[in-house]
């Protein structure tokens, strides 16, 4: 038996995006499968008739629904889509104890019990449903998409294969036995200090103060999470980041896995100047059929795609939704 845990939702606007009076708002509860209550804002298009597409929207990776992904909820359900932009299991408004902690399985799972609430919506129309993930969150995104056929057509935005990343290092700089190796024990270290002390050490969100020498996309990060633009008070990546122990479930394991057997449509976006590039170009490389599309945005760097609408390729969003869904 399902069952929901009461949460405590916040129900002013406190999003880092102007509300839209264009569409109707409200917060909304599902659970996924592990037991685990989820929080979500619902974007809905005034003076709608009939059952509508519907689209699943999260990331980037450890931030929270008041950030990019309402931004995007919101903007597509001003184009015609009920949309939803949820926080995942752990963070911000949705449930799950300890905090700040994640599993890919979970990461999944959370995508696919959005597709179950957004299926039984009596709005929604439930064979038109397409996902968005940014970020991270694009990565886990694509891995839903190979399990869960539900999902006719998926968006990642500014993608991280976040497996690669913690298995590999940045730009593949660590792919090695050693690298992993100390990075194995310095997790496995840092589990042994946390069960002695009762309490899970974070890992710290976006580096602050700014060194001067940061690479240049920490000081992308840094103008999007530490400032006014970005800035929430629930998102990890703005203040003390996840638990140091998560990383070891991604090292553990590789996503994309089956990404050549997806037959839904897949677009993935990515600006040329992004530091992450190379992970959606690569990716892209794994998937089969005529359906699948990489937009490559000229001169554009990770974070923009979080959230400048000048720069986020919206028209081109909602056509493919529209033509998929």
């Amino acid at each position: 038996m399902m069952k929901t845990e009461e949460l405590k939702l916040t129900q002013e606007w406190d999003k880092t995006f102007p509300k839209s009076d264009k569409v109707d708002h409200r917060k909304v509860t599902f659970v996924n499968h592990f037991g685990i209550t989820l929080a979500a804002d619902m974007y809905v298009p005034k003076d709608t008739t009939g059952k509508l597409a519907a689209l699943a929207v999260c990331g980037p990776f450890g931030a929270c629904k008041e950030q990019s992904s309402g931004l995007y909820a919101q903007e597509m359900a001003e184009r015609g889509f009920v949309t939803l932009a949820f926080d995942p299991s752990f963070t911000g408004e949705s449930g799950g104890f300890p905090r700040a902690m994640h599993s890919p399985d979970i990461d999944v799972e959370d995508f696919q019990a959005a597709v179950d609430f957004l299926s039984c919506c009596e709005l929604v129309d439930p064979d038109r449903i397409g996902i968005i993930g940014i970020c991270g969150w694009g990565g886990m995104a694509l891995q839903t998409a190979c399990v869960d056929t539900r999902i006719k057509a998926t968006v990642t935005s500014t993608m991280y294969d976040m497996s690669r990343v913690a298995g590999n290092g940045y730009f593949d700089a660590a792919d090695s036995k050693e690298d992993r190796k100390a990075a194995r024990d310095a997790v496995n270290a840092q589990r042994t200090e946390d069960y002695k002390n009762g309490s899970y050490k974070r890992a710290g969100g976006v580096v602050d103060p700014l060194p001067e020498d940061a690479p240049f996309f920490v000081k992308d990060y840094y103008d999007y999470y530490k400032t006014e633009r970005g800035y929430h008070a629930r998102s990890l990546n703005s203040n003390d980041g996840w638990t140091v122990n998560t990383q070891t479930s991604l090292m553990n394991m590789r996503l994309f896995t089956y990404a050549p057997e997806i037959d839904s449509a897949v677009l993935m976006i990515h600006g040329d100047k992004a530091h992450s590039c190379y992970l959606s170009r690569d990716t892209f490389k794994l998937l089969k059929g005529e359906n699948k599309e990489l937009m490559i945005i000229p001169g554009a760097v990770h974070t923009d795609l979080y959230d400048r609408k000048d720069i986020i390729p919206f028209d081109k969003i909602q056509h493919f939704f529209e033509q998929y869904l």
